[in-house]
C-alpha cells in the first residue's frame, strides 16, 4: 500500500524547493486577467485554465513520483488519498478531505481545506462564470491521465462563487491498461 499519511506529505513539502507564496498568487492571478482579456469569454478562459493544468499535470506526475517516493496505487481510492494527502502538499502546501463516494467507488470529491491560488482575490460580477482555479482541475486529470486513468474533473463548489468550501468532483472514466512500446520477446 502506499504511504498516504499526511505526515510523507509534510515531509515532502518541508524538502521541495518553493517560490514566495505572494508570487505566485500574483503571477496566477496576472495570467488568468491576461486570459480574460484575451479571450474575453468565461467558458473559453475556462477551457483554457483547465488546459494549461493539463499541460502541467502531464509533465508534473514525473517530478511527483520522482521525489514522494510512492508505490503503485491499488485502485482509485487509494490514488485519491495519495493526492489529497501528499501531492496537493507537496505541490501546493496545502491537503484536502476525500468524501463523497459512488457505490462504485469511481466518484469522490476533494475537499480543498485550503487554496493558496484564491489569495488576494474577488471576483467582479462579470466573471461569475469563471472558474477561476480550473487550472487545478487540469493539473490533476493529466496526472491520472499518466498513470492510466482516464478522468473527468470538475469544480462542484467554490468559495469564489459564494460557497461554503472549494470542492473537485474526481469521476474514473475509465482505467487505462498500460501498453508497451515493445514485446520481451522479440
Amino acid at each position: 500500500m502506499a504511504p498516504v499519511a499526511p505526515r510523507s506529505g509534510d515531509a515532502i513539502f518541508a524538502n521541495v524547493e518553493r517560490v514566495n507564496a505572494e508570487l505566485f498568487t500574483l503571477t496566477y492571478g496576472a495570467i488568468v486577467r491576461q486570459l480574460l482579456t484575451d479571450l474575453e469569454e468565461v467558458e473559453e478562459v475556462n477551457k483554457q485554465l483547465d488546459q494549461m493544468g493539463y499541460n502541467i499535470g502531464i509533465r508534473l506526475i514525473d517530478e511527483f513520483l520522482a521525489k514522494s517516493n510512492v508505490s503503485r496505487c491499488i485502485d482509485f481510492k487509494e490514488t485519491a488519498e495519495v493526492i489529497a494527502k501528499v501531492g496537493l502538499k507537496m505541490f501546493l502546501g496545502v491537503t484536502a478531505t476525500v468524501g463523497n463516494w459512488n457505490v462504485e467507488g469511481t466518484t469522490c470529491s476533494l475537499i480543498l481545506e485550503d487554496n493558496p491560488l484564491v489569495d488576494f482575490v474577488e471576483l467582479p460580477d462579470t466573471c461569475q462564470g469563471l472558474y477561476y482555479c480550473n487550472i487545478l482541475s487540469g493539473v490533476i486529470r493529466g496526472a491520472l491521465e499518466m498513470v492510466s486513468m482516464k478522468t473527468e474533473v470538475t469544480w462542484i463548489r467554490d468559495m469564489l462563487r459564494g460557497d461554503d468550501a472549494f470542492e473537485l468532483q474526481l469521476k474514473l472514466l475509465k482505467q487505462v491498461p498500460e501498453e508497451y512500446p515493445y514485446k520481451d520477446d522479440e
